[in-house]
């Protein structure tokens, strides 16, 4: 099945179903173009903090300088975003990550040491945030009533009204213990997952087979007395099944491609994505070209798929829930790579618009499109935040 489509023609007109409140209603559609995104990945933070970029330049000064600067690791002189690139792209809203991973051998930029190191990055990211946002760049998204009302500034004012954002963690290494959860929620932290690359406290993760932790547990616990939901990327696969046992709350998978066209274990199969549908959740399609490429490996191998093959992503969701409901987008752009690791016809984020008329193409109607874009996570969590 690599490298084409796997959609059938009779599944490309099905509705997706969405059904969020009036003020996410999309208004009608004359063309395939300039839709709104709703992005479930974007490693803000992390490029603001451990990149030491600032986020308020273009695309195009960010690389000027770190060509200026003679960066040769991995991903610098390739960004593909910054907050005037993500209004652009009509990003109006997005999941923005808290990060920081516990390693035992540090190799990269955004592994530290210890738990405690952990806990001291994760609130560096707050505090970024919160700089943001009294720079009036950003506004956190804690509540229904703060969805709704960003969502209806920024269609009334889309060329001013900030990057609306929803705080997640990539990675549960900064809860100290699982009580810590609770000082985060008070922070504004709406969304998590366990684990990231290797296995953690809580369990294992991407590039491992190892099970849920013992302090998984009450974390799980506590995660769903918060309403808070929970986020299967980059969980192993028994630890992905001992998850959804475990946890009777909401799920979503952020950042999440397939299997059949990326074969290792990074992707979900077929079950693990049937498992997040079954359960209402929704599945963010990712353009790092490690998860859209059999076989490539970075700074080796060359970028040859193009962004068609995130809609045959998009294709495998839809034919496996049967309607168009449950897959969005969640690009992970800049997470620790850039523009030499995405698609071969990708430059910037702001490319993520040209997806409307690769779907429009295969026969997705103008609802399937916006929902896809941004509808099915903003009904998502037009359900899982609190009042």
């Amino acid at each position: 099945m690599v490298g084409k489509s796997i959609s059938e023609p009779n599944l490309r007109t099905l509705n997706s179903d969405v059904f969020w409140p009036q003020v996410f209603a999309q208004p009608s559609v004359k063309k395939v173009t300039a839709v709104l995104i709703f992005d479930a990945h974007l490693d803000l933070a992390l490029n603001g903090v451990d990149w030491n970029r600032d986020m308020r330049c273009s695309v195009d000064d960010l690389r000027a300088h770190e060509r200026h600067l003679g960066m040769t690791e991995a991903g610098r002189t390739g960004s593909t975003l910054s907050l005037p690139e993500l209004r652009a792209a009509e990003i109006g809203i997005c999941l923005s990550t808290l990060l920081a991973r516990q390693e035992k051998e540090i190799n990269h930029s955004f592994g530290w040491t210890s738990p405690q190191t952990c806990y001291a990055m994760a609130h560096a990211h707050l505090a970024w945030h919160r700089a943001m946002e009294r720079a009036g760049l950003m506004r956190s998204i804690k509540t229904k009533r703060d969805l709704a009302h960003h969502i209806e500034d920024y269609r009334k004012n889309p060329t001013t009204a900030p990057l609306g954002f929803i705080q997640t963690m990539e990675g549960a290494d900064p809860v100290l213990i699982p009580d810590t959860i609770d000082e985060f929620y008070e922070h504004g932290l709406r969304a998590i997952g366990l684990t990231h690359y290797g296995a953690n406290r809580y369990g294992g993760g991407t590039a491992c087979e190892v099970g849920l932790a013992l302090d998984a547990i009450p974390l799980l616990k506590r995660i769903s007395e918060l309403g808070m939901t929970l986020d299967v990327t980059h969980l192993s696969d028994v630890a992905f099944w001992q998850a959804l046992e475990y946890f009777d709350g909401r799920i979503h998978a952020s950042h999440q491609n397939s299997r059949r066209l990326a074969p290792w274990q990074r992707q979900f199969s077929d079950e693990q994505y049937k498992a997040v549908i079954d359960r209402d959740g929704v599945i963010g399609m990712a353009f790092d070209v490690i998860m859209l490429q059999p076989g490539y490996v970075r700074r080796v191998t060359p970028a040859t798929v193009t962004m068609e093959r995130v809609v045959d992503n998009i294709d495998i969701v839809c034919q496996l829930a049967g309607n168009t409901r449950h897959v969005g987008i969640g690009s992970d752009l800049d997470g620790g790579y850039g523009v030499e690791q995405t698609p071969a016809d990708f430059d910037r984020i702001r490319d993520l618009q040209r997806l409307t008329e690769m779907m429009s193409k295969r026969g997705y109607t103008e609802a399937d499109i916006a929902g896809i874009m941004h509808g099915n996570f903003l009904r998502f969590f037009s359900e899982v935040l609190p009042d």
